[in-house]
């Protein structure tokens, strides 16, 4: 059972951990968008004005918070060869700076290895929230080599991630138990029990992270970014952003329009969307993956969904996860494949179609009793590894989520009377998306966020990256963004597969690099494949 959908980059073939949001990631108190007072909030954070849009911050930066601007990091060798990291000083609450309560933010990068000049610092995160940037820096920003031989790359971070003041919830066994709860309640029982895994996954968070909690937004992560651009000595951010990574970096273009350089976001969000059709869209949108992994599959010669058509794949699908509901599978270890774990593995398989092979090979097993292949890519969706560990981005992906926005439902009922429109939208994954948004329900920190508009007027032309057949940022997300931006321009994939850049279109590839080195943004309505 998910903490919340948490999306990824990438599948698990390719093992990239960028992830998203669902579940409590986005609305307001309403279903749908609705107005802020433009008041700042207990955390300092600008909230969007009474037209429910963005609006900068100052320029000058108020004197408060110049220590932290003036700080100057303390670089030394870490985890991976020709890689070095600091630690940077932040603010707990930008609204009332103290070095007593100050947050100590992870920092890595990896220094311009070409002899050309220097283009300046460029910033990465894969996304989440809960990914590490500084895991996925080390680990796979040193491509591609054009970019990398100008540029120093870099990675934070963010506040309540990985290595900065990580949240904690539950110890390991109780995550264990938590993913296993059935998210496709049959009776009131099971909506207790639901209920009761989300209250008490929230009371965790509160008990082990109750001082950074009401200080992970990411408002508050962007004013952090703001930050670290200054203690690197660049004048303008220079970012490249997937899935939730595109939010984060549309919100600091909407902030500091005047300190915003080279921004790309790939896979993009659209922060103007209503928590319930926000949460809608993305089931439509892994409805969509899973029907063109079907029709790839009864084309297969061992496919075990059938050869009959995409709709007849989905029932029987629909009839494993039943199977698996009622008598879970043996996985070779104390846990056994169940249906909630079952859907979590197939979830994880959507977001790159390299995964396909894969997922029709452990279907295949899970229908003959064996749900060994199903739980590894249930593990690691959940980044659970063979010593039972889990990482803090599942701990990390609702607290942000449940704090930058209100959650979709309040409550078991108002889940039922959507259940009908989830399962419109996804035979197959409807009913498990629509349990899975109320998460945020009985969250122990009040929501600091609503719906918005980010036009960032006066910022550098900024390159949004949309997939047509994304599974879990729909392509209509990036077509809204770039229509939001001021001076935006969207550069579209033809395809399958969560974001786009550097997962094998040289057309994608040339046109961001291009865009990184000189400047120069894509033609207008440029497609690849």
């Amino acid at each position: 059972m998910a903490t919340s959908r948490l999306l990824r980059t990438s599948a698990v073939v390719v093992a990239v951990t960028a992830l998203l949001i669902s579940g409590c990631s986005s609305g307001s108190s309403s279903p749908d968008a609705q107005a802020s007072s433009g008041r700042t909030t207990e955390a300092g954070a600008q909230r969007p004005t009474d037209d429910a849009t963005l609006r900068p911050l100052p320029a000058a930066i108020p004197a408060d918070l110049r220590p932290y601007y003036d700080q100057k990091l303390t670089w030394h060798p870490c985890g991976v060869a020709g890689f070095e990291c600091a630690t940077m000083k932040a603010p707990l609450d930008y609204a009332h700076p103290s070095a007593a309560t100050d947050l100590k933010l992870a920092v890595a990068r990896k220094k311009a290895t070409g002899s050309g000049s220097r283009l300046g610092s460029l910033m990465v995160n894969p996304g989440g929230p809960g990914g590490s940037a500084i895991d996925y820096l080390q680990q796979y920003a040193p491509q591609p080599a054009s970019v990398r031989a100008r540029y120093d790359m870099v990675a934070m971070d963010p506040r309540g991630v990985a290595r900065s003041e990580p949240v904690e919830c539950l110890t390991n066994p109780q995550m264990d138990r938590y993913t296993q709860t059935d998210q496709t309640p049959d009776s009131p029982a099971e909506v207790n029990k639901l209920v009761t895994a989300y209250r008490d996954f929230a009371k965790g968070c509160q008990a082990r992270s109750g001082k950074v909690l009401r200080h992970v937004s990411t408002i508050e992560a962007a004013r952090d970014m703001d930050i670290l651009r200054a203690v690197l000595g660049d004048k303008k951010l220079t970012y490249v952003g997937a899935s939730y990574g595109t939010f984060l970096g549309a919100t600091y273009a909407g902030l500091y329009p005047s300190r915003t350089g080279r921004i790309v976001l790939d896979g993009a969000m659209n922060p103007a969307l209503g928590s319930r059709t926000i949460n809608l869209d993305q089931t439509k949108g892994f409805n969509t993956a899973f029907t063109a992994f079907a029709a790839d599959c009864i084309k297969q010669k061992e496919c075990p969904l059938g050869h009959k058509n995409t709709a007849d794949a989905g029932k029987r699908l629909a009839a494993l996860f039943k199977k698996l509901d009622a008598h879970p599978a043996a996985t070779g270890e104390a846990r056994k494949l169940t249906e909630s774990l079952a859907t979590t593995g197939v979830i994880a398989a959507m977001y790159d179609q390299r995964a396909w092979p894969v997922l029709r090979e452990y279907l295949a097993q899970a229908e003959a009793g064996n749900g060994r292949g199903l739980l590894t890519l249930s593990d690691s969706y959940y980044e659970r590894d063979p010593s039972g560990k889990y990482a803090n981005q599942m701990y990390a992906n609702p607290a942000v989520n449940c704090l930058d926005l209100a959650p979709p439902f309040t409550g078991p009922d108002q889940v039922r009377a959507a259940l009908p429109a989830f399962r419109k939208a996804s035979p197959v994954f409807g009913e498990s998306f629509a349990w899975a948004s109320l998460n945020c329900a009985y969250w122990p920190v009040k929501p600091t966020g609503t719906a918005h508009r980010i036009p960032a007027k006066g910022a550098a032309p900024i390159v949004v990256v949309g997939t047509t057949r994304d599974p879990a940022t729909p392509y209509t997300w990036a077509q809204a963004l770039a229509a939001q931006l001021s001076g935006a321009t969207l550069l579209t994939y033809e395809g399958d597969g969560h974001t786009a850049y550097g997962r094998g279109s040289k057309c994608i590839d040339n046109a961001i690099n291009t865009y990184l080195l000189t400047g120069t943004t894509p033609p207008k309505n440029k497609h690849c494949t």
